[in-house]
């Protein structure tokens, strides 16, 4: 993962450095910001650090997050956003400030809509609070921060999903397209048609006849074939997609290969460099990397 981000960041032209951290076993939550202390301390002339779940989709409103938590003064600030069925999270209680005094998990009750949304902002200070040992940070550190008044809430405005999952991220997926609207390279075979909202890189060659979206994400160097359809997709970097295939609600990794005639549906997801034979039908299914498929799976699993 380390040379995939170096790889990346240069890729991006974004000036900025990144600092790894190495955990040597699993930290949970919070063991791992103990084990970085020296590096989120140094050189820090504001003594704050932000920290952020990587599953997650928003719109990371983080200047703001800053500017909350600079007026309220006290040690942490986490977002929270709320969802329709509460009782799947844990619940944080605030009051109408922001001030949290209490963390719920899965209320069998209605107590409140808003979840923690993955997002902090905190002083230095809660370095103290944290062993350098496998530790919670929603267990262990929050309720003691909440029980001393340290601890607010920001509420995120926006579309909110947690991605981790194949069918989180598609959905995901569709509200960051949404709220960000598309960016779509210029086409000018008038066979093509696209239908917003889309990502497509620059680099994506799509064929006559194909139509695209909505909410499809297309990557770097893919190449989608003649008379193919896609929607509520993404098809990852390097990836073929011959003539005529039909990919719903899909996930393609890395380097794929779908055949002509290939019909991909119902959260299919593929890992990295799979092949998909001509003809062959998924429904549902989950392929591993380096893996071929040369007859249909109708099966969802």
């Amino acid at each position: 993962m380390k040379e995939d981000l170096s790889k990346a960041v240069a890729k991006s032209g974004l000036k900025v450095t990144i600092t790894y951290s190495h955990e040597t076993e699993p930290m949970g939550t919070a063991g791992p910001l103990a084990l970085a202390s020296d590096i989120l301390t140094t050189d820090n002339e504001d003594n704050m650090f932000f920290v952020l779940n990587s599953d997650v989709s928003c719109t990371y409103p983080l200047a703001d997050l800053v500017t909350f938590h600079k007026n309220h003064g006290k040690e942490g600030t986490i977002m929270v956003t709320p969802v329709d069925d509460p009782s799947k999270y844990g619940v944080v209680k605030h009051n109408d400030v922001g001030l949290i005094d209490a963390f719920i998990e899965k209320p069998k009750v209605y107590v409140g809509s808003n979840i923690n949304a993955g997002i902090y902002i905190f002083n230095t200070s809660i370095l103290k609070r944290i062993p350098n040992q496998p530790t919670s940070i929603e267990r262990e550190i929050f309720p003691k921060m909440a029980a001393d008044q340290q601890l607010y809430a920001m509420e995120l405005k926006g579309f909110w999903m947690d991605v981790g999952q194949p069918h989180d991220y598609l959905t995901g997926m569709c509200l960051y397209l949404d709220a960000n609207r598309s960016t779509t390279p210029e086409i000018k075979d008038d066979t093509i048609e696209i239908i917003q909202p889309v990502l497509i890189d620059a680099s994506a060659k799509i064929g006559a006849h194909s139509k695209i979206g909505p909410n499809v994400v297309i990557g770097p160097n893919v190449v989608v074939g003649e008379n193919c359809r896609l929607s509520r997709t993404t098809i990852m970097e390097g990836s073929k997609i011959s003539d005529s295939s039909f990919v719903h609600s899909s996930i393609v990794g890395w380097n794929s290969r779908l055949g002509r005639w290939s019909h991909l549906t119902n959260e299919t997801v593929l890992g990295e460099d799979v092949t998909v034979k001509e003809g062959v039908i998924l429904n549902g299914v989950k392929v591993c990397l380096h893996k071929g498929v040369s007859s249909d799976i109708l099966e969802k699993g």
